[in-house]
Formats: structure tokens, C-alpha cells, sequence
């Protein structure tokens, strides 16, 4: 192939991909199904947990949940603290409990007991990783915890909020998204015919805080936001935060998508306007 009938086939597809891309941003930025703001009593949110707040996705849940109002404590279990975790130890919401064994929970179950939701963000990053190791983190560690929580929690309904992942599927030639799947089955189904519900969130590309992203993280969320592809780890706490206070309007085996991550978020950012 020559040279200019090479570039003349770059120039198109590039051009074609910056339609689709344009299309896409436009339809995103025309659309309106905004979700009402809850009118009714919030379910409650007085004592939360947060697993992973160390991470990416869980610096962001935590940092939601320092700002809310409705939430009095938040136990943090960790295996090493953070600037945003001190700064929650230090302002008295928060109280962190090192935690080193994730698959026995008998040392914490003082606190946990008295827990009415768990935001769930402990994860690892498949590259390198064998499948029994990435099992065991995304599937042995929550299930094992749900199991030790619903047994001693005595509150009438509990709920536990997983960060799983979009495009997974039990057929997917990629490990980690049939690992994924398999999490949010085991969990689903362990909490049948239980006082506990499971909401497993989907997210697409997760951008850190702002002020803890660097540049390149947020060059890709810039790129990928405009055409609903991506949210900021803080509207996925904040989702999390007005889906448990909803209540009853979830179901176990609930899955929120990226979309539906930036509506509720939205949802509980106007709540808090309204509410004063």
C-alpha cells in the first residue's frame, strides 16, 4: 500500500472516530431522565463501613461519606492509613482499625455489628495476578465477610455495596471479568432469604479525587466522561450513599451502571441542596 492511500485511510477512520465520538458526547449531553429526589425517610445511614479505602475507588467513597451529613461514624478497615483516612480519625467520624486477614473477621466483630451498610472496595489489578490469588481478593474476601456479618448483625436490613465491573460476562475470554461474575453471583446468592441486601456497581473508568489524580488520569477521564464512559470515585460514594438511604426501592442482586452511578449521584447531591 502506498503511502498516501495509507494516509488517506487514517484520515478516514480518524475522522469516523471523531464523529462517533462527537455523536456520542452530544447524545450524552441532550439527555434527560434525572432521577427525583427522594421525598421519603431515609433508610439508615448512621454507621457505615468502608473496605478499601486506601485504593482508588475507595478514597473516593470515603471522602463522599466524610461529607455526609446523615452518616455519624465510619469504620475504615485497612491495612495502612492514608492522608484522607487521618484527616477522618482526626475530625472524629471516622475510626480506622487495621486489618490485616481478610478472610476471618472475629477480631472485628464489635464493630461491624453495629454497621448498617458496608461500601465494598477492595481490589487488585489482574495484570500479573494468577486466577486462584484474584479469586480469593474479589471473591473468597467479600463472601467470607458477608457471611461473619450476617451472622452477628441484629439490624433488620443491612446492605452491602460491591464495586464489581462493566463488560464482564461468565463467558468472557478474561479472567478477571468471570472472576467478576462469579463474585457477584456467590454474593447475590448467599444473600437470598436473608436480612441483607447485595447492589453490585459497574462502573466503566474510575477517576480518582481530583486532587489526588494525576495528569494522566485525568487526560483519560476527560476523554472518556463526555460520552458517559467514566465517573469520579466520589459519585460513586455519593451513589452508594443515596441508594442505601432509598431503601426499599433496591433489590439484592441490584446492578448500577456507569449512567445510573452519575444519576444517583446527582440524585444525592440535590437531595443535600434541597434539605438544606
Amino acid at each position: 500500500m502506498r503511502i498516501p492511500r495509507l494516509r488517506n485511510v487514517l484520515a478516514t477512520l480518524l475522522v469516523l472516530f471523531a464523529a462517533f465520538y462527537l455523536f456520542g458526547a452530544v447524545s450524552l449531553a441532550l439527555r434527560d431522565d434525572s432521577i427525583a429526589v427522594f421525598a421519603g425517610r431515609p433508610a439508615s445511614l448512621e454507621t457505615i463501613a468502608i473496605f478499601g479505602a486506601s485504593g482508588t475507588a475507595g478514597d473516593g467513597i470515603l471522602k463522599a461519606a466524610m461529607a455526609a451529613p446523615e452518616v455519624r461514624k465510619i469504620h475504615v478497615f485497612t491495612r495502612r492509613a492514608t492522608p484522607r483516612i487521618e484527616e477522618g480519625v482526626a475530625s472524629g467520624k471516622v475510626q480506622m482499625t487495621l486489618h490485616m486477614d481478610y478472610l476471618d473477621y472475629a477480631a472485628i466483630r464489635e464493630q461491624i455489628a453495629e454497621v448498617d451498610a458496608v461500601f465494598w472496595a477492595i481490589g487488585i489489578s489482574a495484570r500479573g495476578v494468577d486466577e486462584t490469588t484474584y479469586g480469593m481478593i474479589h471473591v473468597d474476601f467479600p463472601r467470607q465477610f458477608v457471611e461473619a456479618w450476617t451472622g452477628i448483625s441484629e439490624k433488620p436490613d443491612i446492605s452491602f455495596h460491591y464495586i464489581s465491573s462493566s463488560d464482564i460476562s461468565e463467558d468472557s475470554s478474561m479472567m478477571w471479568a468471570r472472576e467478576k461474575v462469579r463474585a457477584e453471583k456467590t454474593l447475590f446468592g448467599f444473600a437470598e432469604n436473608t436480612n441483607l441486601r447485595v447492589i453490585a456497581y459497574r462502573p466503566d473508568y474510575i477517576g480518582p479525587t481530583e486532587e489526588e489524580a494525576h495528569i494522566g488520569q485525568d487526560m483519560l477521564y476527560g476523554f472518556f466522561a463526555p460520552v458517559g464512559a467514566a465517573v469520579r470515585a466520589t459519585q460513586i460514594g455519593q451513589a452508594m450513599l443515596e441508594i442505601t438511604a432509598r431503601g426499599g426501592e433496591f433489590e439484592n442482586g441490584d446492578k448500577v451502571g456507569t449512567w445510573n452511578i452519575r444519576r444517583y449521584s446527582d440524585a444525592y447531591e440535590q437531595r443535600l441542596i434541597d434539605t438544606g
